[in-house]
């Protein structure tokens, strides 16, 4: 007569099973080895390759430029500094702002890292601050093209690490946060026409932009400014230029901003037969 095994057993055999056959977690970076790290919610994870674009190459911004290359050394350096926010028309150079700073301070002998932080990881930047609070180095939390639709919780997750919460970052991080709009989280007038007050839905949706010391605005750029972009790649890669061909690369994209300057900067290397 075969034994019967209980339901709970054979589940708890098939997920010891399974255990077996999937792979190790991957070890844990250094947080003092490497130059940029990705977080996706477990462990650090050394970036393959940080590349950051020279900052002289980065035209059309210089106060941006100027405002977060400062604010970013004096958290080098230990001292007072903010949280970001940039914001602004999409492809005007925030994420390349951000990179290239890291680069430019790390260039200049600063401890300092860049760690990308996945959108859908907001919820365990706790211990991440747990990671890197003792590491005798300075960190940029960089969280890319961020956006929240009216329903997530994630934004009042987010006020609460920036400022007040019991899981504030720790002394040697900020957050910096590229995002298209100014409010991260959109205004909806049907709700605020039916709040009793709607006053304090307004207030709600600003409360969370306005927990960023630093806020920097990026705009689309006039027609000499984006050719200036192009021309400080092409003399620093020895290629030639015809403003008129950049031009007519950006009327057939509809746009003109540091990313379409550099999509044509990769165009003209490739018709010349360089490698970027």
């Amino acid at each position: 007569m075969s034994e019967t095994i209980p339901g709970d057993t054979i589940l708890a055999r098939i997920a010891d099973a399974l255990e077996r056959l999937a792979p190790p977690a991957p070890p844990a970076a250094d947080p003092l080895a490497h130059p940029a790290y990705l977080w996706r919610g477990q462990a650090l994870a050394a970036a393959r390759a940080f590349s950051p674009l020279p900052l002289d190459r980065l035209s059309g911004i210089d106060p941006q430029k100027a405002a977060l290359l400062d604010n970013s050394r004096r958290l080098a350096a230990g001292h007072a500094a903010h949280d970001t926010l940039l914001w602004g028309a999409r492809g005007a150079g925030k994420s390349a702002l951000v990179k290239g700073v890291v680069g430019a301070l790390q260039g200049e002998g600063a401890a300092i890292a860049l760690i990308e932080v996945a959108p859908d990881a907001l919820d365990t930047l706790p211990d991440l601050f747990a990671t890197i609070a003792e590491a005798p180095r300075a960190f940029i939390l960089f969280l890319d093209d961020l956006g929240f639709s009216e329903e997530s919780e994630a934004p009042r997750l987010l006020r609460s690490l920036l400022e007040g919460g019991a899981e504030a970052r720790p002394a040697n991080a900020r957050l910096y946060v590229t995002a298209n709009r100014r409010h991260l989280v959109p205004r909806d007038l049907s709700e605020q026409s039916s709040a009793i007050n709607p006053r304090d839905v307004v207030d709600d949706k600003l409360a969370l932009s306005d927990r960023f010391g630093l806020s920097l605005g990026f705009h689309v750029c006039d027609q000499p400014t984006y050719v200036a972009m192009i021309e400080g790649y092409t003399r620093a890669l020895g290629l030639p230029l015809d403003p008129q061909d950049a031009i007519a690369w950006a009327t057939t994209r509809g746009s003109r901003s540091g990313r379409v300057a550099w999509q044509y900067v990769v165009e003209l290397a490739g018709r010349h037969g360089m490698r970027l």
